[in-house]
């Protein structure tokens, strides 16, 4: 927090005076309608200052005022830095139960992504390349959908509902002028719309706020629901630029990725300064050395050797006279899965004893990679146990799956070595007993001979270079027809009567 004089502070106000004005405000708002309130929480300061404010605005209401539920939401990635996801939590349960014993109307929920649209299921499940600024496929899954959903769920059970959010005009020039065009829009006092959420208005009450003016007020003001903000402000201290993961409602808000507490896994950004500075600061941080070890790893420049030149659908995309990649291959995949659980086993051995029980990888998550390898990748061999087993030492806690293969493993092993080496036949033959085994017991089998074209067409090629070859012919023959279809329709121009 820089020095700044009194005077600069609060418009040349003093911090109570700002507060018991903004905190009538919110009363007034609060007060003017049954609509119901959500706020978004991340644990950071911009957010922690908001709830503050509803906070104490709300306890100087007589009880028969407080009839409106104010629900507390925060998202966790599964994959957010540990140190930041172990202090949200812990702060969530806290305010619970000091809002009970406030009788505040104040409700928090942790919400997390489906299993489904985690981010190990995109990147080790399905190959999902690690997110770029062009693909940036993590946002939309883990942040928008599951607050979203919540919000949504809201609007349903009462019609509308109000979003109050830490965000501020200092924050960013393109957040400034964001907020600008939507106060031309307010319904309401103080209300915005919501573009991508109907029937519901935004409130951002310190969205006139700099950074500094924060800082006071939670250095002097004392967390209502006792948590400390100077931890808060010591967790801030041992990174290096000032910003949060806010609130995220759709993609023209800032991704973790540019924030200071965002994604341990996110590529979205040159290097994790926040990470990197915390264990360079605290001794005590650096058991999390491997996930910055992993999270450069994922960061790859040129990740082409590691990804399929096909698609996911299995077609070979030009992007010029180039291929364009599509998800990483099954050996990758397995290697980025080892060096997770590796990771993971490490810190559990070697950690201070209050993050020996740190999930890098759920258990659901793992199911479900292990379902996508199977049956939808056809990579009928179930080495996701295996590799569980020989990186953690335990063994899996699923059932076999043999029942549902078409070949056991040690069949698959002479399959591979009846195939000599040729990974694209390999797959192929592996994918078509797939096929095979998961109609055998369909009573009608309408579908078949589409799946059956489909493996057979992805494993047309003799390999990469023949596949670039056949995509370049195809897009040559393209154009010629392009082309001599213009010439046609210019000489039926030419020859069309004046």
């Amino acid at each position: 927090m820089s020095t700044l004089t009194r005077d600069a502070l609060f418009a040349g106000s003093s911090l109570n005076d700002a507060v018991a004005e903004l905190t009538a405000e919110i009363r007034e708002l609060y007060t003017a309608d049954q609509v119901p309130w959500v706020i978004g929480y991340s644990g950071g300061k911009d957010s922690t200052a908001v709830l503050q404010l509803v906070w104490l605005a709300l306890k100087e209401l007589p009880a028969e005022q407080r009839t409106k539920r104010v629900y507390v939401i925060s998202t966790d990635t599964l994959v957010e830095n540990p140190i930041v996801a172990s202090w949200v939590t812990q702060s969530l349960d806290t305010m619970g139960q000091a809002a009970a014993a406030q009788e505040l109307p104040i409700e928090p929920h942790r919400l997390t992504p489906e299993v489904k649209d985690t981010f190990w299921v995109g990147l080790i499940g399905r190959g999902y390349p690690a997110p770029r600024p062009k693909f940036r496929w993590c946002t939309e899954r883990m942040k928008i959908k599951p607050s979203n959903k919540f919000i949504r769920s809201v609007v349903r059970r009462h019609g509308e509902a109000i979003l109050v959010l830490g965000i501020r005009k200092q924050e960013s020039q393109i957040r400034a002028k964001t907020m600008a065009k939507h106060e031309k829009r307010r319904v309401r006092d103080r209300l915005s719309p919501n573009g991508n959420l109907p029937n519901s208005l935004v409130y951002s009450p310190i969205e006139d706020w700099s950074n500094d003016e924060v800082w006071t007020f939670l250095m002097q003001q004392d967390n209502p629901w006792g948590y400390s903000n100077k931890d808060l402000l010591t967790m801030y201290q041992s990174a290096s630029e000032d910003s949060e993961c806010p609130l995220v409602v759709d993609d023209t808000t800032p991704s973790c990725g540019d924030s200071r507490f965002g994604c341990w896994t996110c590529t979205l950004v040159e290097q994790d300064k926040s990470m990197a500075a915390m264990i360079q600061n605290d001794e005590e941080k650096e058991w999390m050395q491997p996930l910055l070890d992993l999270r450069n790893k994922l960061d790859v420049a040129d990740d082409a050797h590691l990804r399929d030149f096909r698609k996911m659908n299995g077609k070979v995309q030009l992007f010029g006279d180039r291929i364009v990649h599509g998800p990483y291959t099954q050996q990758s995949r397995e290697t980025w899965l080892r060096e997770l659980l590796q990771a993971q086993t490490w810190i559990r051995q070697n950690a201070p004893e209050h993050v020996r029980g740190i999930e890098l990888i759920t258990m659901p998550e793992l199911h479900e990679i292990r379902r996508i390898w199977v049956f939808e990748k056809h990579e009928v061999e179930d080495l996701l146990p295996r590799i569980y087993k020989e990186e953690t030492g335990e063994d899996f806690p699923g059932r076999p799956l043999d029942e549902h293969l078409a070949i056991g493993a040690d069949e698959i092993e002479l399959l591979r070595e009846a195939c000599e080496g040729d990974e694209l036949l390999f797959g192929t033959a592996r994918e078509l007993l797939a096929v095979e085994r998961k109609f055998r017991t369909m009573t009608r089998r309408a579908g078949l001979f589409e799946a059956l074209e489909t493996a057979i067409t992805r494993g047309f090629f003799d390999g990469k270079e023949d596949a670039h070859a056949f995509a370049l012919r195809k897009k040559q023959l393209r154009d010629e027809a392009t082309a001599q279809l213009s010439l046609t329709k210019d000489d039926e121009n030419a020859d069309a009567p004046a």
